[in-house]
């Protein structure tokens, strides 16, 4: 294994981490956490072929602005699949509840992820990703349930050398997996996020504009109406 990447700061080393960061709302809340729980965060996003670019301009912010050692934007083409209402045109974004599983689902996004964010930690020497899943307040994704981040977490540590090698095991790290929209923007506001750098719309505009109608956009507004905290989101 090479040696953990982590920085120094005030003469103490601060452990690697890997944190996903889509430039939403959820994904900052969990790089600020990440960030308070003492960890060097090396964030990572992804252009995957998603309809609403503006998310990585997003993410570049929130990385920025909230301390990331390192930020990187890998390329897979999950477009070239379809199947999705985020990576095929053709498919319109429902503006209204979905009962089951929604067209937003992107079949195996999750998966794709963390194991991306799994390789790159082996390399850092980290033994954490966080990920900002949620399955209180969430649009009913398979792969943001606690039973698929368990899941996850147990292969990593059978599929790595890290996870045969090292002392400590590897965490697949989800702070927000149970609670609602508003305590995620309540704890993140405590924290110092500025939602105002944040994308959820499925549909966001080149400026990032949201459109107001569809299912993120719905638990965003709610929630922070609920949390009691001044909604910053720029609509269209």
């Amino acid at each position: 294994m090479n040696a953990p990447a982590g920085d120094t700061v005030t003469g103490k080393s601060r452990p690697p981490a890997v944190v996903l960061v889509s430039g939403g709302l959820d994904s900052a809340t969990c790089l600020a956490i990440a960030r308070a729980e003492g960890f060097a965060c090396h964030a990572l996003s992804f252009a995957y072929g998603q309809r609403h670019e503006a998310e990585l301009a997003a993410a570049r912010r929130v990385a920025a602005a909230l301390g990331a050692v390192q930020h990187r934007v890998m390329a897979i083409d999950l477009a070239a699949f379809g199947g999705s209402a985020l990576t095929d045109p053709s498919i319109a974004i429902p503006e209204a509840p979905s009962r089951g599983i929604p067209v937003t689902y992107v079949p195996a996004r999750n998966t794709i992820f963390l194991s991306m964010a799994l390789a790159w930690s082996e390399v850092l020497g980290a033994h954490d990703i966080f990920i900002g899943v949620n399955a209180v307040d969430y649009s009913g994704y398979p792969d943001c349930r606690p039973e698929f981040i368990e899941s996850f977490e147990r292969m990593a540590n059978l599929a790595t050398r890290a996870g045969i090698e090292d002392a400590t095991r590897l965490r697949i790290r989800a702070p927000l997996i149970s609670l609602s929209k508003a305590e995620i923007i309540q704890r993140g506001w405590a924290l110092g996020v500025d939602y105002g750098l944040t994308v959820s719309c499925y549909q966001a505009d080149a400026q990032g504009r949201a459109c107001g109608a569809c299912d993120s956009c719905r638990l965003r507004r709610e929630g922070f109406a609920a949390a009691g905290v001044p909604d910053p989101t720029s609509y269209r």
